[in-house]
């Protein structure tokens, strides 16, 4: 579901690890020294650029994370190169070994539009065996974080502060976006902002870096810009992880209301298979389409404390509104073993847990998500191809992201595709691909398409896990060593084994009675 102008894909938190080799050189020299006094500033020279330490803010936390940062600017747009020109946020994670191997590794988010720097705290613990041989370079693609951010923060707020209306309004989103374009437009073109500019950006930072090999580890949407980074510039891959894949070949949404459906169906086969969940709630499907047809009635507003400053809030729940987030807590199996409790609550009008689960992942994921910068994506890459499918009719979901995707594009402004950007990535690469088996965005499927044009490459798929697995259990283990070893047919993935999913929710307190 998308709110204001962003289009949430739900293609949720994506990291890309690109790691190559490189001449890393340690070095530590006197800086300017002011009258009589010397100060000595440390540094790190890689390749052209030169690394110096800084701490990383953590979005809502006061927490920082120790790093290396250092300049790095590229043309707007590439054809012009005498035109505008955009600083991009770059960072360094140093490894703990002493000298780390020649292969580094490079953190990039997914979303579309989601800060690598920002969104590193949430997947460092599943790099940190990375970290034991290797650095980690954290690029913000461009046009999120702090790599000139298409941000329109006026508009977004004048879209939040209506008061949601039922069904969908053409004309209003139109009307939305075309204010967000102008606030754009003020400091950047958004048809430079598509995947294949962000390629070449890495492409670039690759040579500034003394050109090396990269490793590329990619999340979601993350993993669309590993492979068409792997077709542009196959000379400098060494290997590639892809976590909750999007095939080259899928025009983003065109599953979605099918691919929630199948997920939300298993995940509440686990309540109707458990007694005492059964007995308490019953068949969570059919009483989750009850509630929304009753909110699609008359939505109620309801007054709840907000979950986060506990302060009196007061929110209407609409049909839309339920549906976005319970797509949301699908992604997850400790979230997604909670629906059945919160909507049998909220069908027997109880709709705060609901609406204080809402208000904490919207915060989350409005903080996260640039979605300017997701439109310029999207609607360059698969707004054309996107079309209804009467197979979406009946769905939770339905036709809503076609047509809220197709209002925004047609005020858009659309950047050039590749002839071949939906063609199937071939490589004799070294691949990893990770799925969750109850993924209800990038579904096991997925990771066996691809894997069949893959000459050197390996499907995990990790049981009872939603979408972005590489943190789940011993994934983080396995994907160090297949990054060290270079061996995906061979590696020893038994450990999997012990996943499962969340038991369902009976209260509050868990899964017992």
């Amino acid at each position: 579901m998308k709110r204001s102008t962003r289009v949430v894909l739900g293609l949720a938190v994506a990291a890309l690890i690109l790691g190559g080799q490189w001449l890393l050189q340690h070095v530590r020299e006197a800086a300017v020294t002011q009258g009589s006094r010397a100060a000595t500033v440390p540094h790190d020279r890689l390749g052209a650029l030169d690394f110096t330490p800084c701490d990383l803010k953590q979005p809502l936390s006061g927490a920082t994370t120790a790093a290396w940062c250092a300049p790095f600017r590229v043309p707007e747009n590439r054809a012009a190169p005498g035109g505008r020109r955009i600083a991009l946020r770059l960072a360094l994670i140093r490894s703990k070994a002493a000298q780390p191997d020649p292969d580094p590794v490079v953190f990039i988010a997914g979303g579309p539009g989601q800060s690598a720097i920002d969104s590193y705290p949430q997947v460092a613990p599943a790099l940190a065996p990375l970290l034991q041989h290797r650095n980690i370079i954290l690029l913000d693609q461009r046009g999120t974080g702090g790599s000139n951010a298409l941000a329109c923060p006026q508009a977004e707020k004048a879209a939040e502060a209506r008061a949601p209306q039922p069904g969908f309004d053409a004309a209003q989103v139109e009307a939305d976006t075309r204010a967000c374009l102008a606030e754009v437009e003020r400091k950047a073109d958004p048809r430079d902002y598509t995947t294949t500019d962000a390629v070449y950006d890495l492409i670039a930072l690759r040579k500034a870096l003394g050109d090396p090999r990269f490793n590329l580890i990619g999340v979601s949407y993350g993993t669309r810009v590993a492979q068409q980074y792997a077709r542009r510039d196959p000379a400098g891959v060494r290997s590639l992880v892809l976590d909750s894949v999007v095939p080259d070949t899928l025009v983003l949404g065109q599953d979605f209301a099918r691919n929630l459906d199948a997920a939300l169906k298993a995940d509440f086969a686990l309540c109707t298979g458990t007694p005492a969940c059964a007995k308490a709630f019953g068949d969570p499907w059919t009483a989750l389409l009850q509630l929304r047809d009753k909110l699609k009635a008359a939505p109620p507003t309801v007054s709840f404390p907000d979950p986060a400053t506990f302060a009196p809030t007061t929110r209407a729940l609409t049909a839309d509104r339920l549906v976005g987030t319970v797509r949301l807590f699908a992604y997850s199996p400790v979230t997604a073993a909670l629906l059945p409790l919160t909507i049998h609550a909220a069908l027997a009008g109880d709709y705060a847990p609901l609406l204080g689960q809402s208000a904490l992942i919207h915060r989350e994921l409005g903080g996260s998500i640039n979605g300017a910068m997701e439109l310029s994506v999207v609607c360059s890459e698969d707004a054309a191809l996107l079309k209804p499918d009467p197979r979406d009719a009946g769905t939770l979901l339905g036709a809503v992201f076609q047509q809220q995707l197709g209002a925004q594009c047609a005020v858009w402004p659309h950047g050039a595709l590749p002839a071949d950007f939906h063609v199937p990535l071939k490589t004799a690469t070294p691949v990893l691909i990770l799925e969750g088996q109850y993924d209800p965005v990038t579904p096991p499927r997925y990771g066996a398409e691809v894997l069949k044009d893959l000459s050197d490459g390996r499907l995990l798929i990790a049981r009872g896990q939603g979408h972005n697995v590489i943190g789940a259990g011993c994934m983080p283990r396995l994907v160090a060593r297949f990054v060290k070893d270079l061996k995906p047919k061979t590696l020893d993935a038994q450990c999997l084994d012990a996943l499962g999913p969340t038991p369902p929710f009976v209260n509050f307190s868990g899964a017992t009675p």
